[in-house]
């Protein structure tokens, strides 16, 4: 017996450290019921997070594949089991969840679910979840142990919760603190220089019928202005450079986009980075931009289920390629503005370096955007 409890609390002490040492909310939450499934010995697990329209806002799940969920459908309403934990906030253990009065139905391509534990996760006496667990591996049912692990999990699981919510939240505050401060710096640095710039400009063509000689001298001016915002402008967009990128480089930085941007969309999203040779900054930063965008639009206007990166050096080119399988647009039509500013800014980007950036794409095949990019200048073109 001393034995069991011995191995129990070093399985839970094991989960609890797991759950912990995630920083992001999505990732705290698909630790806790995969711990809890691991923990406890059950085959299926969910954690659910409402929102306040008796929705999931969130909602994890271990057992079902993609292809699963996908025929299953949308997420649950918080009504019935699944809402019992959130209304009550106390376990609930049930020998078949298929005879409780409050099981009404599930899709037909839902797995069959028998032995049920659902327990609330509660933060300062607010529920803000609720773990369920499903089909016991052993099928002898969940028992009173079963039940008092998950408890001691779902309070650590609130904690981490907290703490994660806490950190996203300082991380969100910092952006906004340095996107401030970068526009008070933009403001400061070029725009009084592009005014001085326009009344140069204004004084010039008034006196370039009458003195043209002093409308000379204006032009000098305005070229010698023009030429100061542009190297103001260049040094402050030089600090937009993203500190992935600066501190780990290209790939390094792609993967760990990718990385947030799967945490953050329901969405197969992969990437497949090679480079055999060193890549200048500028390049870099073109090439991380353009991802950034295309990324953006696939994931903002596509509705993909699946996007591929791909990034590799063929010779003297740098190619990245974004494919996605969402919905597609027609390339010869006009299309929405933040769209076309998006290629708009792609295609800028790509051929300031004498690059090349191809967008193909069909309603409903899918959307690829290819940028080719010279490691040396005139090597492609």
């Amino acid at each position: 017996m001393a034995q069991t409890r011995r191995a129990e609390l070093e399985a839970l002490s094991r989960a609890v450290q797991a759950v912990t040492q995630q920083r992001s909310v999505r990732d705290v939450l698909q630790m806790v019921v995969s711990s809890a499934c691991e923990l406890i010995g059950a085959r299926y697990g969910a954690l659910g997070i409402p929102d306040e329209n008796g929705q999931f806002a969130e909602f994890y799940a271990v057992g079902i594949s993609d292809e699963e969920w996908a025929r299953i459908g949308p997420l649950p309403r918080t009504h019935g089991l699944l809402g019992a934990m959130l209304r009550e906030a106390r376990p609930q253990r049930i020998p078949d969840v298929r005879s409780d009065p409050r099981f009404h139905w599930w899709p037909a391509a839902h797995p069959v679910l028998t032995d049920f534990l659902g327990v609330p996760i509660v933060d300062d006496e607010v529920v803000v979840g609720a773990i369920y667990l499903a089909n016991t591996v052993d099928q002898h049912g969940f028992s009173d142990d079963d039940e008092a692990l998950l408890v001691l999990l779902a309070g650590h699981a609130a904690v981490a919760l907290a703490n994660a919510r806490l950190n996203e939240r300082s991380r969100e505050l910092t952006l906004v603190e340095e996107r401030t401060r970068l526009a008070r710096d933009l403001h400061d640095a070029v725009s009084q220089k592009l005014f001085s710039l326009r009344l140069t400009a204004d004084a010039a063509a008034a006196l370039i019928m009458t003195d043209a000689e002093r409308a000379a001298t204006e032009l000098a001016a305005v070229r010698r202005l023009a030429r100061e915002a542009s190297a103001e402008l260049r040094a402050v967009l030089a600090e937009l450079r993203p500190p992935a990128l600066s501190e780990d480089g290209l790939v390094a930085a792609l993967h760990k986009h990718v990385e947030t941007l799967r945490h953050a969309h329901r969405v197969a999203l992969t990437l497949d980075a090679t480079t055999s040779c060193a890549v200048p900054s500028d390049v870099e930063d073109t090439i991380f931009r353009v991802a950034q965008e295309a990324l953006h639009n696939a994931l903002r206007h596509a509705d993909p289920k699946m996007i591929i990166v791909r990034l590799e050096t063929c010779g003297d080119t740098v190619v990245l390629e974004v494919r996605d399988d969402g919905r597609g647009f027609d390339t010869t039509a006009e299309s929405g503005a933040v769209r076309r500013l998006g290629l708009a800014s792609m295609r800028e980007r790509a051929e300031r370096l004498g690059g090349t950036l191809v967008v193909s794409s069909e309603a409903n095949a899918g959307t690829v955007v290819r940028i080719e990019v010279p490691l040396r200048p005139g090597t492609l073109r």
